[in-house]
């Protein structure tokens, strides 16, 4: 279930075009298409995790082939890692505030929504953002407790797609 057209679109427009200098990880890459466009806008470094071996092998080819066709600079090799493992504990192993953007696309029938929100969390930059994408909508009240509000939210057909941040609901409410 990549994650569609649209809400990519959306997403990218969200996060600005470019993404020059900042560092964004996949832990649960699928097709790779989150990943890949975070190079196409200047990433620095996109890491791509995914589980599933054919899939792994399927993004390797990718890579090559965007290596030798379109984009040779946006997809270099030093910028883009792909690695076999598992999402969640890759998370947890990142380096605390080490990323400027986190795409959490979780298979929606799992049970790994908190805890991929909880490692993300350690592992977000200052001011970085997680791209959080299932088959509900996630409300300030559900992520109070991992000290995330909702920066932006899209709901395309069964798909709610949210930017979260760092941060409180009553953060932005002016004192009265």
């Amino acid at each position: 279930r990549p994650t569609p057209d649209r809400v990519r679109e959306t997403l990218f427009n969200w996060l600005g075009q470019s993404l020059l200098g900042w560092r964004c990880v996949d832990p649960f890459a699928g097709t790779g298409a989150l990943g890949f466009e975070a190079a196409s806008r200047g990433a620095a470094e996109v890491l791509l995790v995914e589980h599933d071996g054919a899939l792994v092998a399927q993004l390797q080819r990718v890579q090559a082939q965007l290596l030798a066709i379109e984009l040779p600079e946006a997809a270099a090799p030093q910028k883009l890692h792909i690695v076999r493992g598992e999402g969640v504990a890759t998370l947890r192993q990142l380096a605390p505030a080490s990323y400027h953007v986190i795409f959490l696309d979780p298979p929606f029938d799992g049970e790994l929504y908190e805890p991929a929100l909880t490692a993300a969390v350690r592992a977000l930059a200052t001011n970085g953002f997680i791209y959080l994408e299932g088959p509900k909508a996630w409300t300030d009240a559900m992520l109070e407790p991992f000290g995330l509000v909702v920066h932006r939210h899209l709901k395309a057909g069964a798909v709610h797609a949210h930017v979260l941040r760092v941060g409180s609901a009553t953060a932005d409410t002016p004192a009265a």
